[in-house]
């Protein structure tokens, strides 16, 4: 993961040869999903989500894009 101040950042990032631009999250985006990701971990019954689960954690923050399907 690379953090950037703004889009214009991760432009200038973007002109040396071989970078791509991949998926991009605002930072209240990545607040989102880590209070979502990681919410009940430290309780003893939590269990891993499956992949459907995963993907409406990611829906939920407006992360829909193909990058996020995890399911077919």
């Amino acid at each position: 993961m690379l953090l950037f101040r703004s889009e214009e950042h991760l432009g200038r990032w973007l002109v040396k040869p071989g970078r791509q631009r991949g998926e991009t999250l605002s930072l209240d985006q990545q607040w989102k999903l880590a209070q979502r990701w990681f919410a009940g971990r430290h309780l003893p019954g939590w269990q891993k989500r499956d992949a459907a689960q995963a993907e409406e954690v990611f829906r939920s923050v407006g992360l829909t894009s193909d990058f996020w399907r995890l399911v077919s």
